[in-house]
């Protein structure tokens, strides 16, 4: 049976209890307005992170979650460790870069100077002394204690791509799709050792619309009509959501949660407690995500569209490559809907305008208010690319929105043992 859903009073309460947990602060106003610009440790650490991710990062996008919540989770930890009789802030900005830099040189090694540099910046601007020392030492300590706990999870690119066995065609049976026909990937997510859900099929999905039905087939004539690469219906606006949101769902919601990050105002071991918890939360989404797609194992549009029963179109192309793995749920959609759980809870639903860019829609830049409106473009998105049914998208967001309330009640046990 599927566990019931946690009260948002409730997740909400959870969340300001973690964030409590590690440090004695007030919590910061809901409606956060950019800080005036300073010098911050945690950012230009966030900054690090990404900048390493992207130059020597995983081939597999929930190995690259992953590096961020080990490295973050590390730092939480540590900054909230100062001693009696030290300078707080200093012991802090100590600690987040030592536990940061020792994670992520171990994750990526070629960065190793990079890294070395950066934290070299950072010490250089912290008065020499016991604060110093004692922090760079809890973070060291840090990142060795959490790393050593998830060696061996499951999910190094190799564990995530792991064999899977086609099974024989026949309606609504997922098949490799046009047009590399490529073997299925992230099969082996669903085996992977979780950071916070007991198991992967804990909130698995209901089944999707049976083959033939009135939703299923409402799915596939919006997806025939939108999602065509020759759409004479989708307008140019839909084009381009569907272009914009197209990449990685951890690229495109890093500048995001830097933004919740930035405007937060709250202290440095806070603040490293919502990235930890971010990537956490959405490392355990995209196990659950892959437990689902390959527990159902529903075809894809390009799929239904060729080979199926209602007019079945052999020519039929989507707008964008299909992924190499089920529909049901949409990936894009679990990861947005968990984001937007935790980005509220923690920070709030609404924050001032931002902008935010994709590589796969150069020249475009969008702005946003909300966390809300990233997901229904992602939904939408799916859907106009010709890469998902709309059940598919929606059904990502209720899967995405129960494993984050599920990590946000349990969060405190992030900041024990794993």
């Amino acid at each position: 049976m599927t566990p019931p859903r946690l009260r948002p009073a409730l997740v909400t309460l959870s969340a300001a209890a973690l964030l409590t947990v590690a440090s004695a602060a007030p919590a910061a106003p809901v409606a956060a307005s950019p800080a005036p610009a300073r010098s911050s440790v945690v950012l230009d650490w966030y900054d690090t992170t990404a900048e390493t991710v992207a130059a020597a990062g995983a081939p597999t996008q929930i190995t690259n979650s992953r590096t961020w919540a080990i490295s973050w989770l590390a730092a939480a930890r540590a900054t909230r460790q100062a001693p009696a009789g030290v300078d707080r802030g200093a012991f802090q900005d100590a600690a987040l870069a030592s536990a940061v830099h020792d994670a992520l040189v171990a994750l990526a090694p070629a960065r190793t100077e990079a890294l070395d540099a950066a934290l070299d910046r950072t010490l250089d601007a912290i008065p020499d002394g016991y604060a110093e020392e004692r922090g760079v030492a809890a973070g060291t300590r840090q990142a060795a204690q959490v790393l050593a706990a998830r060696q061996d999870d499951g999910l190094d690119p190799a564990s995530v791509n792991a064999p899977f066995t086609v099974p024989p065609a026949g309606p609504g049976v997922w098949q490799p799709t046009p047009p590399a026909y490529a073997p299925a990937v992230q099969y082996g997510n669903r085996l992977a050792k979780p950071f916070l859900l007991e198991r992967a099929d804990l909130f698995r999905l209901g089944p999707p619309p049976a083959v033939g039905s009135a939703r299923y087939r409402a799915d596939l004539a919006e997806v025939r009509a939108y999602g065509a690469a020759d759409s004479t219906v989708r307008t140019s606006r839909q084009s381009e959501t569907a272009d914009f949101w197209f990449g990685s769902s951890l690229t495109l919601y890093t500048e995001p949660l830097r933004v919740a990050l930035a405007r937060s105002g709250q202290s440095t071991d806070r603040r490293a407690g919502l990235v930890a918890l971010f990537h956490a939360a959405l490392v355990d989404t995209q196990i659950a995500t892959s437990d689902s797609k390959y527990a159902y194992l529903r075809w894809r549009p390009v799929t239904a569209l060729r080979t199926g029963t209602i007019d079945p179109d052999p020519a039929w192309t989507p707008r964008h490559i299909t992924p190499a793995h089920p529909d049901y749920p949409s990936g894009h959609a679990t990861y947005a809907g968990a984001a937007e759980t935790v980005l509220t809870a923690l920070v709030g639903a609404r924050t001032a305008p931002f902008e935010l860019t994709s590589p796969t829609a150069p020249g475009v830049t969008r702005s946003y208010t909300s966390w809300r409106r990233l997901t229904s473009e992602n939904v939408d998105a799916r859907v106009w690319s010709g890469i998902h049914t709309r059940s598919a998208d929606e059904a990502g967001v209720v899967l995405g929105g129960d494993v984050a309330r599920y990590a946000l009640d349990h969060s405190g046990r992030l900041f024990g043992r794993l």
